[in-house]
């Protein structure tokens, strides 16, 4: 109930009460959900992710059926196990052994009696099944207790459980197979044969038995009963239970994972009552569970496209995680004296803060570190220092006998800890747009781009797989063996580098029951969130010299290997060490991968070819091509044009003598200073123009701004200050080039018409080749152009000066020009640079999402660059101020900045404001100034479908041409596309299909002019004429980045008839001859007269043009 509802009920005279349960529903949607739509999103959420009551009673029909005909089956006298696997493959059913095989000298054997007892027991049982998040079908789980009369007492030897459990799974699924109407298949979690189950599914087109209805299927798991022969104490961690030739394994090696196996087969029952327990006794626990499961299953923590490795098939793990945190923990005793226990939850709390707790756990627990031992009944049945010293990561069950993490890399568990801590920052700080509730249960995480820094795909059809024999026995199979060696020598490799690695699988499909052995993983994931304290260090220290001799020393030099060396550093130090040699950011943004590629190659024998990642591609993006930076002799990059903007700084601050008031402040309004630019700037010396040709003579120019001290000499008269502010350049203009005889300093003048709009600029061209353009900022001229706008506002009776509608008009726009140049444009570079430095990826997420809009054709024309760097900020501070680069929500490559940008466009509605607390002397909200011109609807839906074709196509991304592919704009659905001459175009290196015969060294004879032309491009002042001549008529798209290309699209009111009246903003003729019978009045729009004035406008720049349908635009 919310507070209107609750007001709304007292002001009706409600006779009774709120009851103690409706009261805290009120307090918790205010304080614990912190808005009472969220406690509603979780309600509606959570029936539909339960099964629904339809079908269930054909569900039961056929389980009651299953079990009378298991209990019917006839037995099968003991025999070889090799034979017996013979008889069952020629009835077209293959035992699915475990490794060891059994060999045909084996004297145990494999037999079969009916079950003693079946049961549905997991999630289905206790009835708090999930919904996959893939939307398969609900697993119902089915023990089949195998007759201990079948094993002996040292099955749990050499495989012996798991060949007879294999067999006995072989028999019933020959027999269902025949006696029902079913798909029958063997499931194999993680591969591991030793964990093959039978699934039972609804056949298409069954008439008997057709349980299609409840969305389900049926997994048979033979279990052990509770009295059976194997020796509980022989299956600790520590001991040996599997005996290999001593040829191929001199020394006995405990089997913790082996051992952990064969005890699972003993835990499903005693899972079921102790689940049925807490559901009981604990209201909130279904409902906990529900929310748990859904979260885990959204990120690859169980079924889905991807499944984390280690996580597949781990339902009891998250009911063992609740009860852990509901009953507490397991005193453990340790060399310093018992540690201390965490205090149990108890059974007060609602199902979101049960939920909340699970994830502060998850958050905080370092499993590696940390055991963790659930409180039992009647303590401790294996010693704990067994799992410590067995087991890399250790959570002991309430039994103390089954080790949830036995077979879950640390690496898992990293990723796991950092999930939970990516959820609870954004529950406790979500952002004013951001949508918790779907961040954290409905928004799908597969989507690598946005979920890990860097992502590798590996082939593992190239690994050498010489696992030893004891490994193999360990892990179940080769594959497991060799994914468990790839995630230890990764984690160690890296370090600190990172925060987690995820090692991401396909979930392993069923298989037909005529096939033994699970198909092998071919390809995996690897997934990278950097650390970015740590992450691009350039030397990786090892052991010292004095130490060579030691374990340490040879295990450094082992891991690295060739890469490993002696080094002596500047402190003194001589230590074995690994150098990452780097010539460029982009290079030392890879040093991770790299170090991925070195050790996948050393250990694994998996070349770089076949481990891939995509960050090289982003990169050639943002990279003029080799051969224009060979011509550009000029040293260039942001450092170089920020120092540049200190020496200009410097050289005025020297002028204070010469000039009549002092200058105060000058402040950086450029994105070459910030670090945003999409390329980084290049001078152009005025030795080195001529030796360029015209297509890589462009020049940016970086606009400052001069604040001089207040004076009351100013003049109150706009057009007058304007005419002082141009006598300021010329003494600054004389004074410079004076003191410094390098600059050369110009007044420039542009050609607006607005009396009131300050269009003069002091232009700066160093000795280097960089360029400066200075704007004077008085702000009295705010007052002035507000009392044009406002004649109210004036503090004297009204002046004789009359002001016309043009006039104000015109007032209006220089109102607007001086408060984005000279109020939020400062505030904007000093925020954006904060960022900058605050966020090591942040720059080049920026620079990736302008290009990928440019080479779009929306920036700039429709979207503003100052509007895109503060969407870019959204997921590096959200809706939080105070987030640092250690959040877990904080990207720290710019391709998962890209992705991430890209993910919010597609779903933004533009119409909606978003707030970001980008400013800090005003937090709440980005000015309006930045959008205050568009985008326009049109704009708008084409970028929204843009980001979502390039989402998807991101998704979808395996070689470096589908990253270029990204970045190319079809243009079939423009109804003129203009071709320009790119020999004419300044900025056409920059193009992302830029031909490098353009700029040949022949193509530049014949130019003699020595200055360069700061900021001189055809294309955005064509462009601009072309806005302005045809605002009525046409909307205009193209690249400022290089384009060589200018797109435009018919106003869709255009395209009927209308009546004739003058200056109706189009050039337009009378219908033709068949239509004028019907109105002569009418006329229609004069295509192509229109196209003639554009080719007319355009001479000497357009090469050619398309029109669909119609005509081509030639100059």
């Amino acid at each position: 109930m919310s507070q209107a509802e609750f007001e709304h009920t007292h002001r009706h005279g409600r006779e009774e009460p709120l009851s103690g349960h409706e009261l805290r529903d009120i307090k918790d949607a205010a304080d614990l959900y912190q808005s009472s739509s969220f406690k509603l999103q979780i309600d509606a959420l959570l029936p539909n992710v339960r099964p629904k009551e339809s079908g269930r009673q054909q569900l039961d029909h056929f389980l009651f059926a299953l079990r009378t005909h298991c209990i019917s089956i006839s037995s099968i006298a003991p025999t070889n196990p090799l034979a017996a696997a013979k008889v069952l493959a020629k009835q077209g059913v293959a035992v699915p052994f475990a490794f060891p095989l059994p060999s045909r000298d084996a004297k145990w054997k494999v037999a079969f009696e009916p079950p003693s007892e079946m049961s549905v027991v997991g999630s289905w049982g206790n009835g708090i099944a999930v919904k996959k998040q893939s939307g398969g079908r609900f697993g119902v789980d089915l023990s089949v207790e195998m007759p201990e009369a079948l094993f002996q007492e040292k099955d749990y030897l050499d495989g012996r459980f798991f060949h007879k459990k294999s067999y006995y799974l072989a028999v019933l699924a020959q027999s269902i197979s025949t006696a029902f109407d079913v798909d029958t298949f063997y499931s194999s979690a993680l591969g591991d044969p030793r964990l093959t189950t039978l699934v039972l599914r609804p056949r298409n087109g069954s008439t008997s038995y057709d349980f299609s209805k409840s969305h389900t299927e049926i997994h048979v798991i033979p279990v052990l009963s509770s009295s059976s022969p194997l020796l509980l104490s022989r299956l600790f961690p520590s001991h040996s239970n599997v005996r290999m030739p001593s040829s191929s394994s001199p020394s006995p090696f405990a089997t913790p994972i082996y051992n952990n196996a064969i005890l699972l087969s003993t835990y499903t029952k005693e899972a079921l009552l102790s689940t049925y327990g807490l559901k009981n006794a604990l209201p909130a626990f279904h409902d906990a569970y529900t929310l748990l499961r859904v979260w885990a299953n959204q990120r690859g923590y169980g079924d889905g496209e991807l499944c984390v490795r280690g996580f597949e098939g781990k339902g009891p793990f998250w009911t063992g995680l609740l009860r852990y945190l509901i009953l507490g923990e397991e005193l453990v005793g340790t060399k310093s004296g018992s540690a201390k226990l965490r205090k149990p939850l108890g059974k007060g709390l609602s199902s979101y803060q049960l939920f909340k707790a699970a994830l502060d756990f998850l958050a905080k627990q370092n499993f590696g570190e940390t055991p963790v031992f659930t409180k039992t009944t009647n303590g401790h049945r294996c010693p704990p220092e067994e799992y410590i010293t067995h087991h890399p990561a250790v959570f002991v069950d309430a039994t103390s006998t089954i080790n949830f993490l036995s077979d879950i890399p640390l690496t898992s568990l990293d990723l796991l800890s950092h999930d939970a801590r990516e959820t609870l920052e954004q529950l406790s700080n979500p952002g004013a747009t951001s949508d918790a509730f779907a961040n954290c249960f409905l928004k799908s995480r597969f989507k690598l781009s946005s979920r890990f820094d860097a992502v590798i795909r590996v082939d593992l059809s190239q690994a050498s797989r010489n696992q030893s024999t004891s490994a193999l026995v360990e892990h179940g199979s080769s594959d497991a063996a060799l994914l468990t060696s790839i995630a230890s020598i990764l984690r160690r490799g890296l370090g600190n580098r990172t925060q987690a690695i995820a090692i991401l699988q396909p979930v392993t499909p069923c298989r037909p029951i005529s096939s033994a052995e699970s198909p092998s993983t071919s390809t995996v994931h690897i997934g990278l969130i950097y650390d970015p304290a740590h992450a691009f260090r350039l030397v990786d220290h090892g052991p010292s010299a004095e130490d060579q001799d030691s374990n340490v020393a040879k295990e450094f030099r082992h891991l690295w290997g060739s890469r490993a060396e002696l080094r002596r550093f500047k402190d003194g130090r001589i230590t074995e060490s690994v150098v990452w040699d780097v010539t460029t950011s982009d290079e030392r943004a890879h040093i991770p991968v790299s170090i991925v590629r070195h050790l996948l190659q050393l250990h694994f024998g998996i070349s770089a070819k076949y481990a891939r990642t995509l960050q090289t591609p982003f990169d050639s993006v943002l990279r003029l091509p080799d051969d224009v930076r060979r011509l550009h002799r000029a040293t260039g990059g942001y450092k170089a044009a920020l120092v540049a903007f200190d020496g200009v700084v410097r050289d005025l601050k020297a002028l204070d003598e010469q000039l009549p008031l002092a200058l105060l402040n000058v402040s950086p309004i450029s994105e070459y200073l910030r670090y945003t630019s999409t390329f980084a700037p290049l001078p152009i010396p005025a030795s080195a123009s001529t030796e360029l040709p015209e297509s890589l003579r462009f020049l940016p120019t970086i606009p400052i701004i001069l604040e001089f001290e207040k004076s009351s000499k100013w003049p109150d008269d706009l057009k007058a200050i304007q005419k002082i502010k141009l006598a300021f350049f010329e003494i600054i203009a004389q004074s410079l080039m004076t003191s410094n005889p390098g600059l050369k300093v110009s007044v420039a003048i542009g050609d607006s018409s607005n009396p009131f709009q300050g269009c003069a600029a002091l232009e700066i061209f160093t000795t280097e080749g960089w360029s400066f353009s200075a704007f004077i900022w008085h702000d009295r001229e705010a007052t002035l152009l507000d009392r044009i706008i406002d004649p109210s506002k004036m503090f004297i009776g009204p002046s004789d000066q009359k002001y016309n509608a043009w006039e104000q008009r015109e007032a209006k726009v220089a109102q607007e020009l001086y408060t984005r140049r000279f109020i939020h444009a400062p505030r904007h570079h000093r925020a954006i640079a904060n960022l900058c430095h605050k966020y090591s990826a942040y720059s080049g997420t920026v620079r990736l999402v302008k290009r990928w809009l440019a080479a779009h054709w929306l920036l700039q024309t429709h979207v503003s660059e100052e509007a895109i760097e503060i969407i870019c900020a959204l997921p590096f501070i959200g809706g939080n101020q105070k987030s640092t680069e250690s959040d877990a929500i904080v990207p720290h490559s710019k391709e998962r900045g890209f992705s991430l940008v890209l993910e919010f466009l597609t779903d933004w509605k533009w119409e909606e404001p978003l707030c970001l607390p980008l400013y800090e002397d005003d937090p709440t909200l980005a000015p309006e100034v930045w959008t205050s011109n568009g985008p326009e609807p049109v704009a708008v839906h084409r970028l929204r479908t843009l980001a979502g074709a390039t989402s998807k196509a991101l998704r979808n991304s395996v070689t470096e041409s589908d990253i270029k592919s990204l970045f190319l704009h079809p243009t079939d659905d423009y109804d003129i596309v203009i071709q320009l001459n790119p020999t004419v175009l300044p900025r056409y290196y920059q193009n992302v299909n830029a031909e490098s015969s353009i700029w040949t060294r022949d193509s530049h004879l014949g130019i003699t002019e020595s200055t360069p032309r700061p900021g001189f491009d055809p294309l955005p002042l064509f462009l601009a004429d072309l806005q302005s001549t045809f605002t009525d008529t046409l909307k205009f798209f193209a690249d400022p980045l290089g384009g060589d290309r200018i797109g435009a699209i018919w106003l869709p009111s255009l395209g009927t008839p209308r009546s004739f009246r003058a200056l109706a903003g189009f050039s337009s003729k009378p219908l033709s001859k068949e239509d004028e019978a019907k109105d002569k009045e009418r006329v229609i729009l004069n295509r192509q007269a229109v196209l003639d004035d554009i080719g007319r406008l355009g001479t000497g720049c357009i090469s050619s043009g398309k029109v669909t349908d119609t005509d081509q635009i030639t100059d």
